[in-house]
């Protein structure tokens, strides 16, 4: 009886130690993944068209960032002096028109910030980092009227205060938080943002090994998914919508340390089941004695983190964003032209 205990015993122990060892082994398989944006490239600088905006519509400065919402491409224009929000016709990029006028006055913006929309009361919700308020623009008024002026719809916390947000209802929008820590410097984490009640809640998951964290982010309500890529480190995370890791992803530069700042990942997009990252790579340019940071390349990755292609461009991409509709990114760029799209069919498969 006692040599059969005893050899049941080491059966429950041997077992034991199988399932961990597994679960161990199956954990880290699941969050931890390597990518190298030298694998798998493709060159898509042929299949790159641009969209003219012909100067006697507007002008547009360097720098701008690309939106779309509803049926419309619209361009922020962070160094304008009269219209900074300049919308056009996502179909044929036609010019309509302009809104938010820079000044401190009643309905003009004084420092421009992130913009989303509220699709099911088709308004335009609109950040201003001077006024420490967000600015509520009814999207059809302002095709319909010029001289059509927003309405006060938030007010932001001086020392709590939200970025780029992506806006899924009134009570949830999944935002980065700034947070002062003193000296002129803040701390960015991704967190669960109720507008109504300006309850913030931080997502649970920060990588140990980062100190001073610089991310672009995107979130997907479809997919319950957010994704940090990281601008300072070659590294993003991806977890579900309550903070739960799903994947760290490391590129080869990861934890190399460097005399000077490196750039890497500067901009990221939910592109139907796929992820994709504008990525740097400290890959820098000269431009009138300046000298500049910007990607051609983008990465493309699965919702596990998988790394999938590397699309080479050879544009110098300030930033990006995505059509849906017409599965296609559109690009501002720092190059013999400035405003461009990609068709991604055939491309994501």
């Amino acid at each position: 009886m006692k040599i059969k205990f005893i050899s049941d015993t080491l059966v429950v122990i041997v077992s034991i130690i199988i399932t961990f060892t597994f679960s161990c082994c199956t954990r880290s398989k699941t969050t931890e993944k390597h990518y190298d944006a030298g694998d798998h490239v493709v060159n898509v600088h042929e299949r790159i068209k641009e969209i003219h905006i012909p100067e006697e519509d507007v002008l547009i400065n360097t720098h701008s960032w690309p939106y779309i919402i509803d049926n419309y491409l619209i361009i922020c224009d962070y160094q304008s002096y009269e219209k900074q929000l300049l919308f056009f016709d996502k179909n044929t990029y036609r010019y309509i028109t302009g809104t938010a006028d820079r000044g401190i006055g009643p309905g003009e913006i004084t420092r421009i910030g992130h913009i989303v929309f509220n699709k099911d009361k088709r308004l335009l919700y609109v950040s201003d980092h001077g006024k420490n308020k967000i600015f509520s623009y009814h999207l059809d008024s302002i095709i319909q009227n010029k001289k059509y002026k927003p309405e006060t719809w938030l007010s932001i916390n001086d020392s709590i205060t939200p970025g780029n947000y992506v806006y899924i209802n009134d009570t949830l929008s999944i935002t980065d938080i700034m947070t002062a820590i003193g000296n002129f410097d803040f701390k960015p984490s991704v967190a669960r943002w109720n507008m109504k009640t300006n309850e913030i809640k931080f997502m649970p998951y920060e990588h140990p090994d980062i100190k001073k964290k610089r991310f672009d982010f995107d979130a997907s309500e479809e997919h319950n998914l957010y994704v940090e890529s990281y601008t300072n480190h070659d590294f993003m995370i991806i977890a579900d919508l309550d903070g739960n890791l799903i994947c760290n992803t490391y590129g080869p530069e990861w934890g190399k340390d460097y005399p000077r700042p490196r750039g890497y990942h500067t901009n990221v997009w939910f592109c139907r089941d796929k992820i994709i990252t504008l990525y740097t790579g400290d890959d820098r340019f000269v431009i009138n004695k300046r000298e500049i940071n910007l990607s051609t390349k983008f990465l493309i990755f699965d919702l596990n983190g998988n790394h999938l292609k590397t699309l080479e461009t050879d544009y110098h991409i300030v930033r990006f964003c995505y059509d849906k509709d017409y599965n296609r990114i559109i690009m501002s760029l720092d190059d013999e032209i400035q405003f461009a799209y990609l068709d991604l069919n055939g491309l994501l498969d």
